[in-house]
């Protein structure tokens, strides 16, 4: 499901995956892939570049920027962990601002 506004009866699971789009500011939610995700935001417009992928656990009120998507070395994020303090304050604000996360 690709989110382009916050949605505030949006029926949480405990876990979701979502990848998040940080030029355009929406985000794909609950598929079983993140690479599923990613294709998604890809059909809907995006560009793969912007494509960031993490785990949000509703239940605890964690955000887990861990994902195989992340593998970026020409990036400068050679992990699944977002390593770049801006790209992943920007991925976790999307998260916050279109899903309910209280």
């Amino acid at each position: 499901m690709v989110i382009k506004e916050p949605q505030k009866d949006l029926v949480v699971p405990s876990f979701v995956k979502v990848v998040a789009d940080i030029e355009r500011n929406v985000l794909s939610y609950g598929c079983e892939l993140h690479i599923d995700c990613a294709e998604e935001l890809m059909r809907d417009g995006s560009v793969s570049g912007n494509l960031w992928g993490a785990n949000v656990y509703f239940e605890e009120k964690k955000i887990d920027c861990v994902s195989l998507i992340n593998i970026r070395p020409l990036d400068n994020n050679r992990s699944m962990r977002i390593e770049l303090p801006d790209i992943k304050e920007e991925v976790e604000r999307i998260i916050k601002l279109l899903i309910p996360f209280q």
